[in-house]
């Protein structure tokens, strides 16, 4: 047990630090400008193009970079950097990195679907005003029309972005069923198999018991922040 208290305090010590709040504003001003880049140019793409079928192409390399350097997210959250929860923290990250990587950039035939579009959109704009939000909580005071943004948006981005998501898996399916991707099948020196395909069904479902969960976890910090009127804290 004193060990345990040792460690939330040695935690809570390298959260306080001044070095290591001048790296996380570093993080978070560059995660911020980033996302801010990405809608740039998603749209620029959609005012020359007037449509989103290249899309993707266009902002692949930047919205890799930017999405994946989150998994730095999950090392301070593990570190008590940050407050958030690490479990929640890793499922959030995993969850996005592994859309991106093992289903969008690994089946191109997916990136063309208007569905990438909507989870995309919905990402940018969410990720512009977390990151911004953090960056004002780090210099010690959020704007409330931000706040309000932070807490109130997600209202109609989460489901907007969790049906991209959820749609862009199941566009993959006939690709990776057809192809075995990343698909290990027996007889082989391993002597043992992993059918990426019921991978993703299994990715699918998931989301009918999580969604539910973080979306009224996220209400109810609404409820906290806005109407309670309590100030915010990174989630």
């Amino acid at each position: 047990m004193p060990a345990s208290i040792d460690h939330r305090k040695q935690a809570k010590s390298l959260g306080d630090s001044a070095v290591v709040k001048g790296y996380l504003i570093a993080y978070n001003v560059s995660q911020m400008l980033g996302w801010i880049i990405l809608m740039f140019m998603i749209v620029c793409h959609i005012y020359r193009e007037g449509n989103v079928t290249l899309l993707y192409k266009e902002v692949e390399q930047v919205l890799l970079i930017f999405q994946t350097a989150a998994v730095l997210e999950i090392v301070h959250s593990s570190l008590g950097l940050v407050k958030s929860n690490p479990i929640l923290t890793t499922f959030q990250v995993f969850s996005r990195v592994f859309l991106l990587w093992g289903v969008v950039w690994s089946v191109p035939q997916v990136q063309t679907e208007v569905y990438v579009f909507y989870f995309l959109i919905a990402w940018t704009i969410t990720e512009i005003i977390r990151y911004s939000f953090y960056f004002f909580s780090l210099l010690g005071g959020v704007p409330y029309t931000l706040k309000w943004c932070r807490y109130t948006l997600f209202i109609a981005l989460y489901p907007v972005g969790v049906m991209g998501e959820v749609m862009t898996i199941y566009s993959a399916l006939p690709y990776v069923k057809a192809s075995g991707l990343y698909s290990l099948f027996l007889p082989n020196p391993a002597n043992m198999s992993f059918n990426y395909f019921y991978y993703l069904w299994f990715i699918l479902f998931s989301y009918i018991p999580v969604f539910p969960q973080l979306y009224g976890h996220m209400l109810s910090q609404r409820r906290k922040v806005i109407c309670g009127g309590q100030h915010a804290k990174q989630e």
